[in-house]
């Protein structure tokens, strides 16, 4: 008999429900997190056998579990699953015993589970923007301190001039302290920020779709390659529209008879390609490429709007590019966006057959640049 398991996974306890093929629950218990306390409960089930749980705080050792011993885990996405967020019953017994029957039912609403190569990639590009970040924050800080003393500088502080005109400052203990404690954190975070950026450009050199997007205007290395990672595999997205739609640059619709009401983006799907995205627009919309398209919308609707305009088409840009090296290279599966590239382009790829799209739930990053 085939069985459905659920799993509400949290920080350091999960709850994991098992339901066999005629709805009934074989097992509901709470173990403390880890892989033999889960292997105890779910260990003896055949291979194969399904798995849902929530993209909780700390679920990628989960899926490694899984994974390594043969199950076949589904990620549901937190903000499409309306019957746990709306049921009387609140508690965690209630919503493993939902995800193992919606998961029997095949109603879960599921999100992409990225490869641990993609994984590992997002993780090291995450991690470097944090550190980025951070020296932005201690330099500001140091700007803060100068003037708060009524000190500026017109040229650079962080060269030996400006340095030498930091030491120089009139500045009380307390002040001197902070910015000496300052600079000493960016010293050190430069040699790691570097050793990074070698790491990534290493992995740029090595994958032919940077060369591909950094074709873009305002695209380099480092966001072609958020980009890559965040996207993960293409032919997820029937076409571009879906895609600018997962990464939440397309409009909210609030429709009611014949009135409709377009709102401000959704912001829904990956925070850390909109941002890149964003970034990148900065500059497109000054290229030949863009100029006038921002023009015309910035005087109509505003700047900022014009500036999300041209994200949305950086992004539609580089998914017909993907799509068009994902058909040319042979691999099966082509997504209708590589139908729409290829049309452009003058070959000719086979589309995939319609199926149910794997999301991936919105993630907020702590830190962006």
């Amino acid at each position: 008999m085939c069985v459905y398991v659920g799993i509400g996974v949290h920080r350091k306890r999960s709850q994991v429900a098992v339901v066999a093929e005629d709805g009934k629950v074989q097992l509901n218990r709470n173990v403390v997190n880890g892989t033999e306390p889960v292997l105890k409960l779910i260990g003896g089930l055949p291979a194969g056998t399904p798995v849902a749980f929530g993209a909780a705080f700390g679920w990628g050792w989960l899926v490694e579990l899984l994974e390594g011993y043969g199950f076949d885990p589904h990620v549901v996405h937190p903000l499409r699953c309306k019957a746990i967020a709306s049921a009387r019953l609140k508690n965690d017994k209630a919503d493993a015993a939902t995800l193992a029957q919606l998961l029997r039912a095949d109603l879960l609403p599921e999100a992409w589970i990225a490869p641990p190569q993609v994984r590992q990639l997002r993780a090291l590009l995450r991690h470097r923007a944090s550190l980025v970040r951070l020296g932005t924050q201690l330099r500001n800080r140091i700007h803060a301190v100068a003037a708060d003393h009524g000190y500026d500088r017109s040229a650079s502080y962080w060269t030996g001039p400006g340095r030498g005109w930091l030491a120089g400052l009139d500045l009380p203990l307390a002040s001197r302290e902070i910015v000496a404690d300052c600079l000493a954190v960016i010293d050190h975070l430069a040699p790691v920020i570097e050793r990074l950026d070698r790491e990534l450009h290493q992995h740029a050199k090595t994958d032919p779709r940077v060369k591909v997007l950094t074709t873009l205007p305002g695209v380099g290395e480092f966001t072609a390659l958020v980009m890559l990672a965040e996207i993960g595999d293409i032919t997820r997205f029937p076409n571009a529209r879906k895609l600018a739609a997962w990464a939440g640059l397309t409009p909210t619709v609030r429709g009611s008879d014949v009135k409709v009401r377009h709102g401000h983006i959704s912001k829904q799907g990956s925070a850390w390609l909109r941002w890149v995205l964003n970034q990148a627009a900065q500059t497109a919309k000054r290229s030949p490429q863009f100029a006038a398209t921002y023009s015309a919308i910035a005087r109509r609707r505003g700047k900022k709007i014009a500036t999300i305009a041209v994200a949305r088409k950086l992004l539609t840009r580089a998914c017909h590019l993907l799509a068009a090296g994902q058909a040319a290279s042979g691999a099966p599966a082509a997504s209708a966006c590589a139908v729409a590239a290829a049309s452009q382009t003058g070959r000719v790829a086979k589309p995939r057959a319609r199926s149910p799209l794997r999301h991936e739930p919105a993630t907020t990053p702590r830190s962006i640049i």
